[in-house]
């Protein structure tokens, strides 16, 4: 059996001012993400939870590991829809996903009665199994605007997530312009940085602002948080 290639994640949350200094120091040595148009997308997540909130107490007491499931998509688009699976492990995280069709997407949001589509990739196998043992259902969106730098030694990936807002709209989540809320404080926002084995030294010097500090950001957690009426 294949081993589980896990990789280091890196997250800071970082101010206007300096998200603008890390991003014209990026920008001289890292190229966009091939997918960035204009250098920019917008990515729209609907996470799934159990009923009794499993994934969201997983994330409060730091479970290790631990598992989310997502169907995401792209500014705001139908055309590419994915069913994600992030799993975290020793402070590493690995991703498995598949593309879904827009009747399978209907599928899951009916329930998930999937018996009429063979050939299920793995991951969404273990998806459907969780719709019906566990009845997991859409929990929260959540969705930030990304601009994504790219480095191939080390398969380094440097993310600039911005606005990052929440959404209990499932049935709009296709539409364009979805109803949502801002998670954070005005003028804050997310760095985040990926890489497998080795960080090049050069790229930590680009990002070095002395009083940038690592945290334990998740999206997740806080727009789920937020929605159940915690304090961020």
């Amino acid at each position: 059996m294949e081993s589980i290639k896990y990789r280091h994640e890196l997250k800071y949350r970082c101010s206007e001012a300096q998200l603008a200094i890390i991003k014209s120091r990026v920008q001289s040595m890292m190229p966009y993400d091939r997918h960035a148009a204009g250098g920019q997308y917008t990515i729209r997540s609907m996470y799934f939870d159990s009923l009794s909130n499993k994934c969201y107490y997983e994330n409060e007491n730091g479970t290790d590991p631990r598992e989310k499931f997502r169907i995401r998509i792209y500014n705001g688009s139908a055309e590419r829809i994915s069913l994600e699976c992030k799993r975290k492990e020793h402070g590493k995280t690995h991703k498995t996903s598949c593309l879904l069709t827009m009747d399978e997407y209907n599928a899951i949001m009916a329930g998930g009665d999937l018996s009429a589509f063979a050939e299920k990739p793995e991951v969404l196998r273990k998806f459907t199994l969780l719709l019906k043992d566990e009845l997991y259902r859409p929990a929260v969106i959540v969705e930030y605007d990304r601009t994504p730098y790219v480095y191939r030694l080390g398969n380094v990936r440097v993310t600039l997530d911005q606005n990052i807002r929440s959404s209990d709209d499932f049935g709009s989540f296709f539409e364009q312009n979805l109803a949502t809320r801002q998670i954070l404080p005005r003028g804050q926002h997310l760095l985040e940085v990926k890489y497998d084995e080795l960080l090049p030294d050069y790229i930590k010097e680009v990002l070095e602002l002395g009083n940038l500090q690592q945290s334990t950001f998740s999206k997740y957690y806080l727009c789920r948080k937020y929605a159940m009426g915690g304090t961020l």
